[in-house]
């Protein structure tokens, strides 16, 4: 992904620097063939206008560190947090390279090669995350500010992908189950009549809340037949337990921000709608 977006900048005739101190001959490769300029970090740092953090969302913290240890980036230098880390680590981030302004960001879609345009979500003060999307600007990367908040944008990224990733490890065990009886078949035709996303369907969240009684049983059943199949059986299992704090909502109608307080989802006042 680091890569790839330096070659968007690059592409726009900007100067874009990699620090390759430990780095793969893999990852080494893909920054020359972008056309990225190895620098030491100490001179990365006061060279650089912008300082874009996107890497393996354990190592955050730890490139923070390094880059508050040097104290050598230049007066307006602005740290971009881009990494699929919580809102509490961001702001943990920010505090650790102040005085240095941080936006969060977060990337959401594959990476800018082959014609595929990711979205790039920003917040925090206002003038650093414009200037963020500007520098982006007429490359393959959308930008889409959200607000001055510290935060959201992480907080975007991990409620997506708290969907997104975990639907796709429970179609595994799903269809590992399926595959262990012999009906691994009649499961893709089941699933075939549907193109939709839950997601996108939040009407369907009182329904679930209503059904949660006898919705939490049956999963815990699920978690028996993935647990005697040899599949991992904690998923389906959490999720029973999540539906059991619907469980005195039996066969109600709900509007959906009654359905989603029930199940414990509370307003932060930072981050306003």
């Amino acid at each position: 992904m680091g890569a790839a977006f330096g070659a968007q900048l690059r592409a726009r005739g900007r100067l874009v620097l990699w620090c390759p101190d430990g780095r793969s001959d893999t990852t080494r490769r893909r920054a020359e063939q972008a056309g990225l300029e190895p620098e030491a970090l100490p001179q990365l740092g006061s060279r650089s206008d912008v300082l874009l953090s996107l890497c393996p969302p354990a190592a955050a913290e730890e490139a923070a560190t390094q880059v508050a240890d040097l104290g050598t980036a230049g007066a307006g230098t602005i740290y971009v947090e881009a990494n699929a880390v919580s809102p509490s680590r961001v702001q943990r981030i920010a505090d650790r390279v102040a005085p240095m302004p941080v936006v969060d960001a977060a990337v959401v879609g594959s990476p800018p090669v082959g014609g595929k345009s990711p979205t790039l979500y920003l917040s925090g003060p206002g003038e650093q995350a414009d200037r963020i999307a500007e520098l982006f600007a007429g490359t393959d990367v959308r930008t889409h500010v959200l607000g001055d908040s510290i935060g959201q944008a992480s907080a975007l990224k991990l409620a997506y992908s708290s969907y997104q990733k975990v639907s796709r490890v429970l179609a595994a065990v799903a269809y590992g189950a399926a595959e262990t009886y012999g009906v691994a078949d009649e499961l893709l035709e089941i699933a075939a009549r549907r193109t939709g996303s839950y997601l996108v369907e939040t009407d369907y969240i009182p329904k679930t809340a209503a059904r949660a009684w006898r919705w939490g049983p049956e999963l815990e059943d699920a978690a028996s037949l993935l647990a005697d199949a040899g599949l991992p059986d904690s998923l389906p299992r959490a999720a029973a337990e999540t539906l059991a704090r619907w469980d005195d909502r039996r066969d109600e109608s709900l509007a959906v921000s009654k359905a989603l307080e029930a199940l414990g989802a509370e307003r932060d006042p930072r981050y306003p709608r």
